[in-house]
């Protein structure tokens, strides 16, 4: 059935700060403890969604998370009124704070793995909120991802929405940022690959030394199964260690597919000459012409990458089947990046427009474009059957500027994450949002 593709974009949160909790993000701990505008942040995100939409690509708002999580706080021993648990826990344990005001929901890669209704063996659109278990600061987020999904896919006729996988390592899941999709078009079945960075059972396999591979190869075949997937449309292929330990913590940050392209680094995967075979033979079935779009070191180096995202860009499907390639302002200020980019968009192939944004607040924290959104194809009745108050609308736009320059600050410091008055602005923000959102039940404020 025809499907068209929407992207969820990350509303950033009230409290947006730069803590640098993200070991193997290294634009995270390069900003850590600097000053934050979350003001800017928000607006900045906005309108790149506001564009977006009104090129006619499928746009829709995921909504921030609770910040602080008094229940993290509470749950390891900080004890009194909401103003004394945030003093102690700044005095005692000023890191363990900062997790619990986290930024990181903001990214909403992260938030779930999504398996569309052609692809899922009882035909509906498959969600697993992802546990993101590898960070403490991100470890809690899953409970609010499925609270979410399940409010604004609320029709269990069209939508599954499954709990996070068990919170251990062997079951280590980091949602959409390592997973993408190929087919002729979103309303086709496709091919699903899931890329991880190491198995948990195969002492032998191969491993990143200095950062964390934060996706298990079983998490990655669990979600498969809780989607309903084919085996013969589903492809596991193992991320390079090597790139993991030069900072390239998800997929996402070295490739990116969509429809029969993959654009990526010849350093993404651990066996390059593999993946692309299997993936070609793959999406050979599903009646697609499979097309590689390789960048190879010597044009633009790992570093460049991680410094640009590059790869952390959307690819969009215009009318007319060409793609757009959204990438952040940062690839233009890079010489090398720019240069591939120039040389790419004079070849006129698949790729053969550049939209760039600027998301500085974002990219500070070590999120680029495909950070921010998670991709959701639906048919025409499932679109109209999730809930229609999250899409990007001209006058939904207006109205988010509108309560973001009421309720955000326009500077915040690690030192303000102790103020009491800062829980207190959150929770009224938070409020009035999901109001704005027509989303009563969307949070747990008791």
């Amino acid at each position: 059935m025809p499907a068209r593709e929407f992207n969820f974009d990350g509303l950033v949160g009230p409290s947006h700060n730069y803590a640098g909790l993200s070991f193997g993000n290294v634009a995270s701990f390069n900003n850590v403890k600097s000053a934050s505008n979350p003001k800017l942040a928000a607006l900045q995100g906005l309108a790149k969604m506001r564009a977006l939409a009104a090129r006619g690509f499928g746009q829709a708002v995921m909504p921030p998370q609770v910040r602080p999580n008094f229940r993290l706080l509470r749950s390891v021993g900080f004890t009194g009124t909401d103003a004394e648990v945030l003093a102690k826990a700044a005095k005692d344990a000023p890191v363990i704070l900062a997790s619990a005001y986290s930024a990181s929901p903001m990214w909403t890669a992260n938030a779930a793995t999504v398996s569309p209704s052609a692809d899922s063996a009882d035909g509906r659109a498959h969600f697993t909120a992802a546990n993101l278990n590898n960070k403490l600061h991100r470890a809690f987020e899953h409970t609010q991802s499925a609270r979410s999904l399940r409010a604004i896919f609320a029709d269990r006729k069209h939508f599954a929405v499954h709990d996070a996988l068990p919170g251990t390592p062997a079951f280590g899941d980091e949602g959409a940022a390592n997973h993408t999709r190929f087919a002729q078009d979103h309303g086709s079945a496709g091919v699903e690959l899931f890329v991880y960075g190491r198995t948990e059972f195969d002492a032998a396999a191969l491993a990143p030394k200095r950062f964390p591979a934060r996706q298990t190869l079983e998490a990655s075949q669990a979600v498969a199964r809780l989607h309903g997937l084919s085996h013969e449309r589903t492809v596991y292929v193992q991320q390079n260690p090597d790139v993991i330990d030069q900072g390239v913590f998800h997929n996402d940050v070295i490739a990116v597919g969509n429809g029969n392209v993959l654009f990526y680094h010849e350093q993404a995967f651990a066996n390059e000459a593999d993946a692309i075979e299997r993936l070609r033979r793959a999406v050979g079935e599903v009646g697609a012409q499979f097309n590689p779009i390789r960048v190879a070191t010597s044009q633009v180096a790992v570093a460049d990458t991680v410094a640009s995202y590059l790869f952390n860009s959307q690819l969009l499907t215009k009318d007319g089947g060409k793609m757009a390639l959204v990438v952040p302002q940062e690839c233009q200020e890079n010489a090398a990046v720019a240069r591939y980019l120039e040389g790419l968009l004079a070849e006129q192939g698949a790729i053969d427009e550049l939209i760039t944004f600027d998301l500085r607040q974002s990219m500070r924290n070590g999120g680029g474009p495909a950070c921010l959104r998670l991709r959701v194809a639906l048919t025409e009745a499932e679109s109209l059957a999730m809930h229609q108050g999250v899409v990007m609308t001209e006058a939904l736009y207006h109205t988010l500027v509108a309560w973001v320059e009421k309720h955000y600050r326009e500077s915040l410091s690690p030192d303000d994450l102790a103020d009491p008055q800062l829980a207190i602005e959150v929770c009224t923000a938070l409020e009035d949002l999901s109001r704005i959102l027509d989303l009563p039940d969307l949070y747990d404020l008791s």
